[in-house]
């Protein structure tokens, strides 16, 4: 009997979203005949226990990042954290060393987590971020990130190389070939279905705190005026899953995958961040949607404007959102999968050379 090729897989604690985008490695792996090992922190490390039960899973040190109220102070606060930020990647390497020889791992595969990688076996990063938008001090932000992805043997970008394309200039860049990127389409744990209409807005909420309660606390006194049936996907990830009618509006606390999928295509429009990995996800369902940005994050806010402005979803600021805006989404084309399915046997085949 063949052993199997040990792969750590270890997504990045902020919010859901790295977690979310990792789970269709994660099967991918396991299809192709790896045993994938999975490594995070917080939410995401609960996410991926509960999607992946019977795998391996391992508690990597928290980055401890504070997130600012105000999103006026959100990069001050992020650049004041730099240098514990730099120490808790350092000692997230020395322990990935450690975890290396301790489970035989044979391959690595991070989603932005800078520390986790290994000079003695394959190491891949994953990021849509090839530029950091900090404003005024993205070159800054994007030379320092680029320096850590120098580190690992491939960067693997999920988005096409050409228009159309979902990130814009966040993963497209000049020089590209010194950071051995590969561009390996969208990535989604979603399936577009059929299915008939239960519910005519979806809200689902993501991201670090305090803003995730921030803009539920807004919501929930704006959503009973809502002229139709909604579904509130809290995105807290709890022991045991949570469900709450009231007026309405149903509330979950979270969602597996399954209840996800079969959510999002019983739903006509959905209300949610403008985070990368819900962006592949809308569309990979070919959904309308309406944004509203993380305050503070220069990424989610280029990303709204830019979807905007290409006429596919409009948006709003957190502090300026009426429920009556949602009106403006008949407005716009919406999302479409640009997706032509990844090529996982040759992106694996980097595990297999000697």
């Amino acid at each position: 009997m063949t052993t199997k090729l040990k792969i750590l897989v270890a997504p990045l604690n902020w919010g859901l979203g790295h977690a979310t985008r990792c789970i269709p490695i994660i099967e991918a792996l396991e299809n192709h005949g790896f045993e994938p090992v999975i490594a995070s922190d917080g939410v995401a490390l609960a996410l991926l226990k509960k999607e992946f039960p019977k795998l391996t899973a391992i508690e990597l040190p928290s980055y401890q990042i504070e997130y600012a109220k105000n999103g006026a102070f959100f990069k001050l606060k992020m650049i004041m954290q730099i240098p514990n930020m730099i120490k808790a990647v350092k000692r997230e390497n020395r322990l990935v060393q450690q975890l290396v020889d301790e489970y035989s791992i044979n391959g690595i595969i991070s989603d932005n987590r800078l520390g986790v990688y290994s000079k003695k076996i394959p190491s891949v990063f994953i990021t849509h971020q090839l530029n950091v938008l900090t404003g005024s001090t993205t070159w800054f932000t994007s030379k320092i990130h680029r320096l850590f992805i120098k580190k690992y043997n491939e960067c693997w970008v999920p988005d096409t190389k050409t228009t159309p394309n979902l990130s814009g200039k966040l993963g497209h860049i000049e020089h590209e070939a010194a950071l051995k990127i590969k561009y390996i389409g969208p990535l989604s744990r979603l399936h577009k279905k059929v299915l008939p209409k239960k519910y005519d807005l979806m809200v689902i909420l993501s991201g670090p705190e305090p803003q995730r309660t921030l803009l539920e606390e807004k919501l929930m006194q704006q959503l009973p005026y809502f002229k139709g049936s909604v579904l509130f996907v809290k995105g807290v990830v709890e022991p045991e899953p949570k469900t709450e009618v009231k007026g309405n509006i149903t509330f979950y606390n979270f969602m597996n995958t399954a209840g996800l999928e079969q959510a999002f295509n019983e739903s006509e429009m959905v209300l949610c961040r403008s985070g990368y990995t819900t962006i592949m996800d809308l569309a990979q369902l070919g959904k309308k949607a309406y944004f509203i940005p993380t305050p503070g994050q220069y990424e989610q806010e280029y990303l709204a404007q830019k979807l905007k402005k290409l006429g596919l979803v409009p948006y709003s600021k957190q502090n300026a959102f009426s429920i009556d805006d949602l009106e403006k989404a008949d407005l716009y084309k919406g999302l479409k999968n640009i997706g032509g399915g990844v090529a996982w046997k040759d992106l694996f085949c980097l595990f297999k050379r000697k």
